[in-house]
């Protein structure tokens, strides 16, 4: 009888986290996905300004403004002529965005695209792991959480500069799968990191508040991290 009630218990905590990770995560991982953007582009414009020449800047601005105003056709023919005869960092910066713009119309497209940068040995080990990132958070949907563990956990190791997403997105993928302690440990590593933001810390501590509003399951058992 008491296995019966623990396999009741841990059912509904399963369809209690299942819940939760569908009203919180399209907007968690929306918002990872723009920190992503941004930071990757912020770094990127620093990294690649001095070997750009003036020229493909202005061309490049041109269709992300294109883009912008969903223009897409003239944007991804602008972007595909920089990443063909570009100078290389603007090569790079065409192709992530190509891929990106691929990912809203088709997420299976687009994370082929990000796939093929990121198995590119000739692209910087930084902007391939920004790639490998941005191909499973396309895929994210559709992978198991074992297969997403797998993509996602090396780039959630100390000193990786995507480290902060990676770790999100673990947590986010455990919590789905009702792996309370998994998505705990996942999400302790955000807060006791110096380099976490406040931003990525108050969502992280969101999450944490809906858990415990949800109170101790049915059968009277006491919900832990």
């Amino acid at each position: 009888m008491t296995d019966i009630f623990r396999e009741i218990d841990e059912d509904l905590r399963r369809d209690r986290y299942s819940q939760l990770f569908r009203r919180v995560a399209p907007l968690l991982i929306a918002v990872v996905v723009l920190v992503v953007v941004g930071v990757g582009g912020w770094q990127a414009w620093r990294w690649f300004d001095r070997q750009s020449a003036e020229d493909t800047g202005a061309r490049f601005e041109e269709a992300l403004q294109a883009a912008r105003e969903g223009k897409t056709a003239d944007a991804e023919h602008a972007l595909s002529t920089i990443a063909a005869d570009g100078p290389a960092g603007y090569q790079l910066l065409a192709r992530l965005r190509l891929a990106a713009i691929a990912g809203a119309k088709d997420p299976a497209a687009g994370a082929a695209a990000f796939t093929a940068i990121a198995d590119d040995g000739k692209v910087d080990a930084v902007w391939r792991d920004l790639a490998r990132l941005r191909a499973t958070l396309l895929q994210i949907d559709k992978l198991s959480p074992d297969e997403a563990q797998a993509a996602l956990q090396p780039l959630a190791a100390p000193g990786q500069p995507w480290r902060l997403t990676a770790l999100e997105t673990l947590g986010l993928v455990a919590l789905r799968a009702g792996k309370l302690e998994d998505a705990g440990r996942w999400f302790d590593q955000i807060l006791t990191d110096p380099a976490a933001t406040q931003g990525v810390r108050q969502r992280v501590q969101e999450i944490y508040l809906a858990l415990v509003a949800g109170g101790p399951s049915a059968t009277g058992s006491e919900t832990t991290n």
